[in-house]
């Protein structure tokens, strides 16, 4: 039975959670394998909607069993606060699985975090201020606090004190800020080694030993394929591989058992924070698009930057995936401009380049070439088949695909969970 990727293959907040709830209900596990509760996700379901941060979309799918794998940091109390507010909605919450390896998100962590993005003035990256990124760096420096730590309350003390004896001299020497007492912090992270304990558990011998079993396994990235901190607009990333090859490292699932990698696009582009953006749009269409699709990030709550749609980067994504498929979400949001311009090449210094500049600083001179193709005025939210979307509507579609590399196997119409047309089944 497959094992399945699906990730964004722009700069995120592309409709994963959409994607990842169609499959839910065919799925026996949905696994976040990196990121943190900077990645959002929006899912509707009937007239509900749920804005999810930390947890898998496939929480919401009853049979489906949520997994945090080892490659996620976790904050615990926003993970108990999103818990809470499901369980309060009726949501069954008692399957999740929770990897010990996973990295914890602590107090210092969010306090770094938010005083380096401010003493960088105009050069700051646009972090959320989450903890997210000196989380990651204290796991690659080795000094990081790990959820089994919660079980071991001399090691916790231990790691914690280490940690702040160099960042307490980093916030007081540096950024002039109070030092953070020890206690106070390991008093906290005890008071959540009950309360998520039952939850926490070898996500790795778990999955292997489902796929084993013929399970099928959804591996959920967050953010996107261009905010990949090896393979996106560096430095302007997450700190993390929402890539393809995260999914393996961030589960402990080998590469030899994924059988297809889904790609996510928008039918326009967008971005969250600083940082290059071709196609960006500064005009009339920019805030149109932003209004009808409802532009807003759900972790951040900040505008998202828009622009046209970008088939240099839905190569590239295509590339460092190894995509075997799309999933075009928000084609509705078009509906009604009469030529939509689609980005097909870039021009740097005078050169047409139609691949995405290895260079940091030509990515950031490039300027769009646009071909333009037809639009449509027809409401193509209540289409259920490729044949019932408008000609114009379904030219821009195959169009979109030939750019990009791989086929469109689904097309979101709406943001309802029924509002998609599938074109060749993910399963």
């Amino acid at each position: 039975m497959p094992a399945l990727v699906l990730l964004g293959a722009q700069w995120g907040d592309e409709g994963k959670g959409k994607a990842t709830d169609l499959l839910g209900g065919s799925v026996d596990y949905v696994v976040r394998y990196q990121g943190g509760n900077n990645a959002g996700h929006t899912v509707v379901v009937g007239d509900q909607k749920y804005a999810l941060h930390l947890l898998p979309s496939g929480i919401l799918s009853p049979g489906c069993t949520p997994v945090i794998g080892n490659g996620v940091v976790v904050d615990p109390a926003v993970l108990l606060s999103e818990l809470s507010g499901l369980a309060e909605r009726g949501v069954d919450t008692s399957k999740l699985l929770i990897s010990g390896n996973a990295h914890l998100i602590t107090p210092y962590h969010t306090t770094i975090d938010k005083v380096t993005e401010r003493f960088l003035g105009k050069r700051r990256i646009g972090t959320t201020g989450r903890g997210i990124g000196p989380t990651y760096a204290d796991k690659i420096n080795r000094v990081g606090i790990r959820v089994q730590d919660l079980f071991d309350e001399s090691i916790l003390r231990q790691k914690v004190e280490a940690a702040l004896d160099q960042k307490n001299q980093i916030l007081a020497k540096l950024y002039n800020r109070r030092a953070i007492m020890a206690d106070q912090v390991v008093e906290e992270l005890l008071g959540y080694a009950e309360r998520i304990g039952d939850y926490v558990c070898d996500t790795t011998l778990i999955l292997n030993n489902a796929l084993d079993e013929g399970k099928v396994v959804l591996f959920e990235g967050g953010q996107g394929t261009l905010l990949d901190v090896d393979h996106g607009t560096y430095p302007f990333v997450t700190s993390s591989n929402p890539t393809a090859g995260g999914a393996c490292t961030g589960s402990g699932v080998g590469p030899t058992r994924i059988n297809r990698v889904i790609g996510i696009l928008k039918a326009y582009t967008t971005r969250v924070g600083a940082g290059p953006f071709p196609t960006e749009l500064f005009d009339e269409d920019g805030e149109k698009l932003r209004r009808i699709g409802g532009e807003r990030g759900v972790t951040t709550g900040r505008d998202r930057r828009c622009g046209w749609f970008d088939a240099v980067i839905a190569r590239y994504a295509t590339r460092v995936n190894g995509l075997t498929d799309f999933f075009l979400t928000k084609l509705d949001v078009l509906t009604g401009w009469e030529r939509i311009p689609v980005c097909v090449a870039y021009e740097i210094d005078g050169r047409r380049v139609e691949e995405l500049p290895y260079n940091q600083s030509d990515f950031h001179h490039a300027k769009p070439i646009y071909e333009m193709l037809p639009g449509w005025s027809e409401d193509i939210s209540k289409a259920k088949s490729f044949e019932d979307l408008p000609k114009n509507a379904q030219a821009y579609v195959k169009a979109l695909e030939e750019m990009s590399g791989a086929p469109i196997s689904a097309i979101g119409v709406g943001p309802g969970r029924d509002e998609t047309i599938q074109i060749n089944p993910f399963l």
